[in-house]
């Protein structure tokens, strides 16, 4: 009796059965490969010998920041998006250094094309090394397809800046613009109660307003004009231009570029923004007669190349060629960036106990002779302000030293932290003070209401329901609010006298929620003195009374999987055309920017509703 066979759709279903296993396995091989990969590359194999002359390509990726971030690994399977790219000031700034001596880097390529930017303060830090770089003879050479405003303030920092035939410097000034909800709170019948202290605090004007108030405006502007005039005066000084020449470009371009027959890169050239146009072959040609040619090397997709090293592979070899002497004494560096938040927090974040617990570390456990807090925080949750403050003072009390290096932003609840600190050191670009307190509590009882959805019951007192979202707010939950609020400013007063040697009635006046500049900060004694995270540091070792010091970071350590996933990140720049997997994208990239605006991160960073939170600090 002949054996029956199998149906169609059965060996149909066998054979897709066999495919998918095939590509499990096969993916779980890439996988494999991919993790082994990895581990050789955090923990084994050498490193190749640096050239005999090359040129150290200096080529920002993203935004400048003074601590890179850990994203979790959920995140890299959000619609339309991947890992935000990074670069670490430090990393620019101690490579640049270190080839300034080195006898094998003949130039450096500053390549600013995939540069975001990340505020004046950063960018000033990177040109400073360059500068020193250039004062011992040899070039940095800028180059780019083009270049906005913060890739050409950092460009002016060059010899010799190249900008290609079918360029353009797109130059706008600076401005602060935002979204205002007011009419579309009460179409949606959302009640935002606010409550603040200080005329020029308008961190909640979005909410209260369909516009700036006239205190917003007029403290808005001041510091607008003041960056604004370090970021034109800067440029205009290092490129040998006259006084004006930025204002003139910018009010004049319609009408220069129409003179120059729409061609951005001549009109660039004739301005003196540039030296000169060159393709990339031509920069290329160029810096292989200054440090030689090299098979493998690149510029930005060229066929000619140059004996080159990028700024990882620079700081790898330097990491393998020194020892730290674990004997000399040793000032920490703690990064202090990002909002701040109640609980814990990971890097470019700032938790109340998390940033806490590392500051207490450093004080009992790493042996440091004084410590450097480099803040760059608008401020948020007022609770986590002062745990990190009460933590740095019993750092002072416990004989260490503490020193506050402002960065960009050290404003609200970022200045909260800095103001009893031993000495404060801000850029002249640093947007600080904001010396205010504000409260927020939205409720939606009219919202549910138009849905047909009411909330009704009992309780022992009216305060019982007072504060639930789903009820009108209690005129007595509304004074205790206020009332706490009022505390909390003028407790942040008292702090700022004591800190800052001066009567609770002078700060006032100078407080307000008024956001001021690092150089203006310094004229009003809010700021000690002018300078970057080296002087701070500087002093910090001149306040513990040491000589031959050792700058250490404070920094949790990371765990394998943290370790892996930079790892991976660091290559994780997909090719052109190619998208993370997405469901809505175009949905999700439509609604992203006006869902940020609207549902700012502070509103998360406390569950007590009240902030220390700087609406106007962000780099323009």
């Amino acid at each position: 009796m002949s054996k029956k066979k199998p149906g169609f759709l059965r060996r149909l279903a066998r054979g897709i059965g066999r495919v998918l296993h095939a590509f499990v396995v096969l993916v779980r091989t890439v996988l494999a490969v991919v993790f082994v990969l990895v581990l050789i590359s955090l923990f084994g194999g050498g490193l190749a010998p640096l050239p005999a002359s090359a040129i150290l390509r200096v080529a920002p990726e993203g935004i400048l920041v003074e601590q890179l971030s850990y994203p979790d690994p959920r995140d890299l399977l959000a619609p339309d998006s991947g890992p935000a790219a990074e670069t670490r000031v430090g990393d620019l700034v101690e490579a640049i250094d270190a080839a300034a001596d080195d006898s094998r880097i003949k130039g450096i390529l500053l390549d600013v094309g995939d540069l975001q930017g990340g505020g004046i303060d950063k960018l000033d830090s990177v040109g400073e090394a360059l500068r020193r770089f250039r004062a011992g003879g040899k070039p940095v050479i800028a180059a780019g397809d083009g270049f906005d405003q913060q890739q050409y303030y950092l460009a002016s920092y060059a010899d010799t800046i190249h900008l290609n035939p079918l360029g353009h410097v797109l130059l706008t000034g600076f401005g602060s613009y935002h979204l205002y909800y007011k009419e579309a709170l009460d179409r949606l019948r959302i009640q935002f109660h606010v409550f603040r202290v200080g005329t020029y605090k308008d961190a909640v004007e979005p909410f209260t307003g369909t516009g700036m108030s006239p205190a917003s405006r007029e403290h808005t502007e001041a510091w607008l004009n003041a960056l604004w005039q370090h970021y034109g005066s800067g440029v205009e000084t290092r490129r040998q231009l006259d006084p004006g020449t930025l204002d003139s470009y910018i009010r004049e371009l319609d009408t220069k570029l129409v003179a120059a027959g729409g061609d951005g890169a001549a009109l660039a050239l004739r301005e003196g923004l540039v030296d000169q146009l060159s393709t990339r072959s031509e920069i290329a040609a160029e810096l292989q007669a200054l440090a030689g040619a090299a098979p493998e090397g690149y510029f930005r997709g060229s066929t000619i190349g140059y004996a080159q090293v990028d700024v990882q592979t620079y700081l790898h070899h330097q990491g393998s060629a020194r020892e730290a002497d674990g004997e000399r004494p040793r000032i920490g560096v703690l990064i202090a960036a990002g909002t701040m938040y109640d609980g814990e927090q990971p890097a470019n974040a700032i938790g109340g106990d998390s940033l806490s617990r590392l500051v207490r570390k450093a004080r009992e456990q790493d042996r440091l002779d004084a410590l450097v807090v480099r803040v760059d925080s608008p401020g948020g949750s007022a609770f986590a302000a002062d745990l990190i403050r009460r933590e740095l003072l019993a750092t002072q009390a416990a004989g260490i030293p503490v020193v506050i290096s402002m960065g960009t932003v050290a404003a609200s609840g970022g200045y909260w932290i800095a103001a009893e600190a031993d000495e404060i050191w801000a850029e002249p670009t640093t947007l600080t003070g904001s010396i205010g307190v504000f409260g927020v509590v939205p409720t939606f009882e009219n919202s549910l209401a138009a849905l047909g959805i009411h909330n009704d019951g009992v309780g022992t007192h009216p305060l019982a329901g007072g504060m639930r979202l789903d009820r009108p707010l209690s005129p007595q939950a509304a004074r205790l609010i206020q009332a706490n609020v009022e505390s909390l400013y003028q407790r942040f007063l008292s702090l700022v006298a004591s800190g800052r040697d001066q009567d609770p009635q002078a700060v006032d006046r100078i407080a307000q929620g008024r956001v001021w500049t690092g150089r203006q900060a310094l004229s009003l004694g809010l700021v000690d003195h002018l300078g970057g995270l080296p002087e701070a540091v500087a002093a910090a070792a001149g306040l513990a009374g040491v000589e031959d010091y050792r700058q250490v970071p404070v920094e949790p350590p990371l765990d394998l999987r943290q370790r892996l996933l930079r790892r991976l990140l660091e290559g994780a720049q997909l090719p052109a055309g190619v998208r993370w997997p997405d469901s809505l994208a175009g949905l999700v990239t439509l609604l992203r920017p006006l869902l940020s605006e609207a549902v700012p991160d502070w509103t998360a960073a406390s569950e007590r509703h009240l902030f220390l939170h700087c609406l106007e600090c962000s780099a323009p």
